[in-house]
């Protein structure tokens, strides 16, 4: 594993026929001698020990540095694998090169083979993993109520996005962005060009926001439905209300903790927990204030 900078373990995510196969799949930064790229293994949790793992999916090229390997695992209704990755912070324009792995989503199958129906399958321009492209580092992915993947990805210095990502289509980075660069400077063309999809919502100032979460229960009254997303900077818990596919409330908790706010998810209980992202590493239970 590289665990240098952004790198070193991204996600785990359990199988969802986890009960009778003990699977699980991971992602992280997986090192070639000074080059490093996002990879996808696959494993089974035995007795206190991963057994059986194996490689299924490396993002290629592998590249120099230390940033931006994205990484969340979704598993899609139709039992196939939707992993994020980043463009890899210092090779932007790659995320618009249809022959490269960097800052795109892309769609597996469990044991790594690449479905049929993906939209560049048979393409010689383009690797047929790709689901989607134009992302800069997607750090969260959930599917909602009806199974439609949503995903969020970091801006530079503003324009951090909410996505609702479709197969074969174009999300703009880093022709298209509502940020600018850390310097001050323009990024691309602007903010909208024929081709390339808007985001759903976008934020600036930033929120640099990490995992997310549907959440669904009743332990929160008006919040079935909502999106949960974890947010680093300023750090809390930020809460979406969406109708038709569209953002219609935003309300933020937890600021209050000046934490770095890692994770989110819902329990089988209704209740929310969220990771903190420092040295402690907490796990924090939120319940409704009572009324």
């Amino acid at each position: 594993v590289h665990a240098e900078g952004q790198g070193g373990l991204l996600d785990v995510a359990v199988d969802p026929d986890f009960a009778s196969n003990r699977t699980i799949f991971l992602t992280f930064a997986e090192p070639d001698g000074d080059l490093a790229g996002t990879a996808v293994a696959r494993a089974v949790l035995g007795d206190g020990r991963l057994e059986d793992v194996r490689i299924i999916y490396r993002q290629q090229p592998k590249l120099r540095g230390n940033g931006h390997f994205g990484s969340r695992i979704v598993f899609l209704r139709d039992g196939t694998l939707l992993v994020t990755q980043g463009d890899r912070q210092n090779y932007r324009d790659r995320a618009q090169d249809l022959t490269m792995g960097q800052g795109k989503l892309v769609r597996i199958a469990k044991d790594g083979t690449i479905p049929a129906d993906n939209p560049f399958v048979g393409r010689p321009d383009a690797r047929p993993e790709i689901y989607s492209y134009g992302h800069r580092n997607s750090q969260g992915a959930a599917l909602d109520a009806e199974g439609r993947l949503w995903t969020i990805e970091h801006g530079a210095r503003g324009g951090d996005e909410l996505n609702h990502p479709e197969p074969g289509k174009n999300y703009g980075w880093p022709v298209i962005t509502y940020g600018r660069d850390y310097s001050g400077a323009a990024i691309g063309e602007g903010t909208a060009k024929p081709g390339m999809e808007q985001p759903v919502y976008y934020w600036d100032p930033v929120i640099a926001p990490s995992g997310i979460a549907f959440y669904a229960g009743t332990a929160f009254p008006g919040w079935d439905g909502s999106l949960l997303i974890a947010s680093m900077n300023p750090g809390g818990l930020v809460r979406l209300e969406l109708r038709a596919g569209a953002v219609v409330r935003e309300e933020r908790y937890l600021g209050e903790l000046r934490q770095r706010i890692r994770d989110v998810a819902v329990g089988p209980d209704g209740l929310v927990y969220v990771t903190t992202d420092d040295p402690q590493g907490r796990v924090l239970r939120l319940r409704p204030t009572p009324r």
